[in-house]
C-alpha cells in the first residue's frame, strides 16, 4: 500500500500504526528533541499525511517545524484571533466553506483590506498561521492540501515596504517545509508590476510544483456564496477557535492533545521561562 493510499485510512487504522510508532521512536530520539517525552498519534499522523507516510521526511517536516515555531516567536507564540479581530472584521481573509474539485480547502487573502499603518506585516501572517493550523486538524484538508488565492488588488509600496527578505523566508518555509500541510497551488490575482520585486524574495524559497500552479483557478469569483459572507463565517471560526489557538501557541510542541507538563522533561518545564514576545509588535 503506496503513502497515499495510507493517506485514505483513518487515524485509527492499524495499518498505519507501525508509521506512526516508526515516526514516535525517531522523532523521541532525535537529537533536537532530547527533552520531548511525548507525541500524540493525531498529531504525528498530520505530519505522515503531509509527506505521504514518508517516515525519514515526515520526521524532517516535524523537525522543521517545531524548530520554525522556535525561530519565529513573535509570530508562534501569539495566536490569538481577538488581537487581529480589527484586521479580519475588513474582510482580509476566508476559507471558502465549499473545496474544490480535487477536495482541497480554498483560502483567500484580499490584499486591499490590509491597512498597513494600522496593522504589521506580523500580524497579517499570524492569520495565516492561525488558519494554517486550524484546518491541518481536518483529516480531509490533511489529505487534499490547501489551494490559495492572493487577490492582490490595491498593493501598492506601503505594504511592500513591511516585507523584508527574512520574512519572505519564514513566509516561505510555512508554504513549503516548516508545516504539515500539502500547498497544492497558489494563485495570483490583479497582480500589479510593483509587486514583483517582492515576490522574486519569496520565489526562490518555493519549489517548482509551486512556481508552476500560479494561475487564475475557476473556483475563485464562481457561483458560491459571496466573499463577505466568506470572510464573516471564517472570521467566525476563528475567534471560536481562540481557546485552542492559545493552547497551541503556549505549548512547547503545539501537540495539545499532550499535556503541556507532559511534553518535556521536568527539568526543562521548571527552567522554561514564559515567552516575553506574546502579541507585541
Amino acid at each position: 500500500m503506496d503513502g497515499r493510499q495510507l493517506s485514505e485510512l483513518p487515524d485509527d487504522s492499524e495499518q498505519l500504526r507501525p508509521y506512526v510508532v516508526s515516526l514516535r521512536r525517531a522523532a523521541l530520539q532525535a537529537e533536537e528533541l532530547q527533552a520531548v517525552r511525548s507525541f500524540s498519534d493525531g498529531f504525528l499522523i498530520r505530519f505522515l499525511r503531509a509527506r505521504d507516510f514518508d517516515t525519514a521526511q515526515s520526521l524532517k517536516l516535524l523537525l522543521n517545524y517545531l524548530q520554525w515555531r522556535r525561530a519565529s516567536p513573535e509570530i508562534s507564540s501569539c495566536l490569538s484571533p481577538s488581537s487581529v479581530l480589527g484586521l479580519l472584521n475588513t474582510s482580509y481573509h476566508a476559507v471558502l466553506p465549499q473545496r474544490d474539485h480535487t477536495g482541497s480547502r480554498v483560502l483567500i487573502y484580499r490584499i486591499s483590506q490590509w491597512n498597513p499603518k494600522e496593522w504589521s506585516a506580523f500580524q497579517v501572517f499570524r492569520v495565516s498561521l492561525m488558519t494554517s493550523e486550524i484546518i491541518s486538524m481536518e483529516t480531509e484538508t490533511q489529505r487534499r492540501g490547501l489551494k490559495a488565492i492572493f487577490d492582490l488588488k490595491g498593493w501598492n509600496l506601503s505594504h511592500a515596504w513591511h516585507i523584508n527578505p527574512s520574512l519572505a523566508k519564514k513566509i516561505s518555509s510555512v508554504l513549503t517545509d516548516s508545516f504539515p500541510l500539502k500547498v497544492r497551488g497558489i494563485h495570483l490575482v490583479n497582480e500589479p508590476m510593483f509587486f514583483r520585486p517582492v515576490f522574486a524574495m519569496i520565489r526562490p524559497f518555493l519549489p517548482d510544483k509551486i512556481k508552476q500552479r500560479q494561475i487564475l483557478p475557476p473556483e475563485y469569483g464562481g457561483g458560491g456564496p459571496g466573499i463577505e459572507v466568506a470572510c464573516q463565517d471564517w472570521t467566525h471560526q476563528l475567534v471560536q477557535s481562540e481557546n485552542l489557538l492559545q493552547q497551541i501557541a503556549e505549548h512547547p510542541t503545539g501537540d495539545v492533545s499532550t499535556v503541556s507538563d507532559d511534553s518535556l522533561i521536568s527539568e526543562e518545564a521548571e527552567n522554561k521561562e514564559p515567552s516575553a514576545v506574546g502579541c507585541l509588535d
